[in-house]
C-alpha cells in the first residue's frame, strides 16, 4: 500500500481499497455509482482512495450484516449528514423546540427536526406517549402496576 509521511494519511489505489476492505472492486464502484461511497480523487487508474473511503465501506458492511437494504443504508448516511449540520452549532444558532404537556407535572420536551422525526412520526409519538400515560394513570386506579401486577 502506498504510505505517504507519518503527518499525511494512507492513500489507496482500487485494488488496495479493495484488498484491505475486503469488498470487491465491482462493488465499490456499484457504491460509488448509487452515491454510498464518496467518489475517488483522481479519475481511472489514477484514482486514490483514502481512509474516508474506508470507514464508508466499513459502515456499509456493518449495516448491511444488520439486514439493512441499499436504499435505507443510503437513508442512513444522509441522516447521518444531517445529524452533524445539526450539531455545527455555532453562536446566534436558534433552535425551535416542541413541548407537550402530558399531564398534570408532566411534560416533553423535544426538537423534531433534531430527533430526525417527521410530521407523522411526531404525532404518533405524541399519540404513543399519551396514550401510554392513560394507560399508567388507568392500571395505578385499578392498584394495579403497569405491567399488570397487583401494586
Amino acid at each position: 500500500m502506498t504510505r505517504h509521511d507519518e503527518h499525511s494519511a494512507d492513500i489507496y489505489s482500487l485494488d488496495e481499497l479493495s484488498a484491505l476492505s475486503g469488498v470487491s472492486k465491482r462493488t465499490i464502484r456499484y457504491y460509488i455509482q448509487l452515491g454510498l461511497v464518496d467518489r475517488p480523487a483522481g479519475e481511472t487508474r489514477a484514482a486514490r482512495y483514502g481512509p474516508t473511503h474506508t470507514e464508508q465501506l466499513a459502515r456499509i458492511r456493518r449495516l448491511s450484516e444488520d439486514g439493512l437494504s441499499l436504499d435505507r443504508i443510503r437513508a442512513v448516511q444522509q441522516e447521518s449528514n444531517q445529524d452533524r449540520e445539526l450539531l455545527a452549532y455555532r453562536s446566534g444558532t436558534v433552535e425551535t423546540w416542541t413541548r407537550l404537556f402530558v399531564a398534570d407535572g408532566i411534560e416533553l420536551g423535544l426538537n423534531p427536526q433534531r430527533a430526525q422525526l417527521s410530521a407523522e412520526g411526531l404525532r404518533s409519538l405524541i399519540q404513543g406517549v399519551l396514550d401510554l400515560c392513560q394507560d399508567i394513570r388507568r392500571k395505578e386506579s385499578h392498584g394495579t402496576d403497569p405491567d399488570g401486577s397487583p401494586g
